[in-house]
């Protein structure tokens, strides 16, 4: 089979290379999914899980990729709660061979079923983004109706989930970004903008959560913002960055069946909107992640017509 492998972690996306794998085997409880499509963010190059195993050996050649939504072809020994020819979307574990290739084989747990009228390409858009900010929102921050949320980035595709997900839960969101993000965030759905290249952070004034994709200064600015019993969520990894009376949770985000079920009838029904930012085909995915083009969208690779 066709596969994105990477090899030199020093090299970041030029690194990469298109390269013939042996199609994979399903272990007990796996499921082998023909990929339709695959969603990619940079940052994974940068992730120990990319390069290294659980016991810290080299792992490389490693395909990249966690992101799918495909059809299942094959199941392993005990695996239960799908079934062959049944379209589902997911999201693959870190330190294992990922999505970018024509099939793979993940647990089965880590997939959903995917509606007949939910498109690949959005299947695939959604995993790390929609559990990322619903595990964010609802489990570390404890949000709720009436609550003011900071969202960083909400033009991204994290932030846009968190914005909508946040309203929906009866929140105010304030939302930040560059000054070329302003709309894309209101549409979203984001009740004001903050532009982080001009505008005062401190001028949003109190809030109860800041969902946090940036880290650094602004993350320690914003905790400031924080009242008393709020909460810093942040994806950017450890931090001794602590709002004056609350709590800070960093996380990682983890696959979930139910969640990605709850996330995809949003989409159904027209609730939330998924920010998808340039598709490309498994032959011009290389080119598309080396791009220095910014994108504040999602990056879905169409593995099959």
């Amino acid at each position: 089979m066709k596969a994105i492998v990477v090899t030199d972690q020093a090299a970041g996306t030029a690194g990469m290379k298109l390269a013939d794998r042996p199609e994979p085997q399903a272990a007990i409880n796996d499921a082998i999914v023909e990929v339709h499509a695959a969603g990619f963010v940079n940052t994974e190059l940068e992730w120990p899980s990319t390069w290294v195993d659980r016991r810290d050996r080299d792992r490389t050649p490693s395909i990249a990729g966690h992101e799918l939504a495909g059809i299942v072809t094959a199941l392993g020994y005990g695996t239960t709660g799908l079934s062959i020819g049944q379209r589902v979307f997911g999201l693959a574990d870190w330190h294992r061979d990922g999505t970018l290739a024509e099939y793979v084989a993940m647990e089965a747990r880590n997939l959903a079923p995917l509606p007949g009228d939910v498109d690949f390409t959005v299947g695939a858009s959604l995993p790390i983004s929609g559990l990322t900010a619903w595990q964010g929102l609802f489990q570390h921050g404890r949000l709720r109706a009436g609550q003011t949320v900071l969202a960083h980035g909400a033009a991204g595709a994290v932030g846009s989930m968190v914005t909508q997900l946040a309203r929906e839960a009866g929140a105010y969101v304030i939302g930040t970004g560059r000054a070329t993000d302003r709309q894309k965030a209101l549409d979203f759905g984001a009740n004001e903008f903050v532009d982080l290249g001009a505008d005062r952070l401190e001028d949003a004034g109190g809030v109860d959560l800041v969902f946090d994709v940036i880290g650094g200064d602004i993350q320690k600015r914003s905790a400031a913002l924080i009242r008393s019993g709020g909460t810093l969520v942040t994806v950017v990894g450890p931090t001794d960055v602590r709002p004056a009376d609350g709590l800070t949770v960093d996380f990682v985000v983890e696959a979930d069946r139910i969640q990605l079920g709850e996330i995809v009838q949003r989409v159904r029904d027209g609730r939330l909107r998924t920010n998808i930012g340039k598709v490309a085909s498994l032959d011009d995915a290389i080119a598309t992640f080396h791009s220095t083009e910014r994108r504040t969208g999602k990056t879905v690779i169409r593995v099959r017509p």
